[in-house]
């Protein structure tokens, strides 16, 4: 939720008020992150420095506004691969993106995402939060998914360098929780075209697991043949995760272990079934980078 509001309490009729009040914030202070990082070069992943940290995030801002209709496609060539990606080619599609975008200066770099945001809360602001653009994969995502998209970018990838350069990087449950009720839920009810076409076998049974934490909608994702709906929570779910939003979304993009989450606390699970979730996860699975961390 935005800053100097309860993230104990939910508050729907606020969500896209509050998603564009998170994009700016963190935006923001992902551009000063990286804009005051003591060495550009600092390795954050196995593969990206800061620089390329902030080049990748450009690349995301810069391709956002043709999404929302406002400037033509920035990576036309690659048209063919972006809307045919799934989630196992999206490390592929970043290297092609980063060889277009050749900016590595941060400060130049931090500039064009500012202006890049801008540009995108300007463009959505007159649009209905729930208008659908195709993402990657073909996938329908609503634009105040869009949003809550980049907000995690952000998140995820201030977490990495503000590890690798000793900078604190606070992270709001409420904002990280976005991403669960405005992107994951929506893509999937929406479409995710070719995102999770992974080639894997399809489970051969029902996978009903349900989500429920202080800051976000409980809602159950069902895995059925290979495809995912939600559904309201009930007395199906075969397992039941209550979670901290941040340790969600950093185990769901490698940063974080299932086992640390779990030791924790940040990642309780329950159920009938517990031991059906691994299988769960091997298709609802996000990209992670090659990260050397815990």
């Amino acid at each position: 939720m935005a800053a100097g509001t309860s993230e104990d309490l939910w508050r729907g009729e606020d969500l896209w008020r509050e998603i564009r009040i998170a994009l700016k914030r963190t935006g923001d202070g992902f551009a000063d992150l990286v804009s005051s990082a003591p060495d550009p070069q600092a390795m954050v992943t196995e593969e990206w420095s800061v620089a390329d940290t902030a080049a990748h995030l450009v690349s995301i801002c810069a391709y956002y506004p043709y999404l929302l209709g406002g400037v033509s496609n920035p990576f036309p060539t690659l048209v063919d691969r972006i809307l045919s990606t799934n989630v196992d080619k999206v490390a592929e599609l970043n290297h092609h993106v980063m060889r277009e975008l050749t900016e590595r200066d941060p400060r130049a770099l931090a500039e064009r995402l500012r202006g890049h945001i801008g540009d995108i809360l300007r463009l959505s602001e007159s649009l209905d939060p729930g208008h659908t653009v195709t993402w990657l994969g073909s996938a329908r995502l609503p634009v105040s998914g869009l949003l809550a998209h980049l907000v995690n970018e952000f998140m995820i990838h201030g977490w990495d360098v503000a590890r690798a350069t000793g900078a604190p990087w606070p992270m709001s449950r409420g904002d990280a929780g976005l991403f669960f009720d405005l992107f994951l839920t929506d893509l999937i009810r929406h479409g995710t075209g070719s995102l999770l076409d992974t080639g894997e076998p399809p489970h051969p049974r029902r996978i009903a697991v349900e989500f429920r934490s202080r800051h976000t909608r409980p809602a159950t994702l069902v895995l059925r043949n290979g495809t995912l709906t939600v559904e309201e929570p009930g007395p199906g779910a075969d397992v039941r995760v209550r979670f901290d939003p941040v340790a969600l979304n950093l185990m769901l993009f490698g940063r974080l272990s299932r086992a640390r989450a779990a030791l924790t606390g940040k990642i309780v699970i329950t159920g009938r079934r517990p031991w059906l979730l691994p299988a769960f996860l091997r298709k609802v699975r996000l990209p992670a980078n090659s990260y050397p961390g815990p």
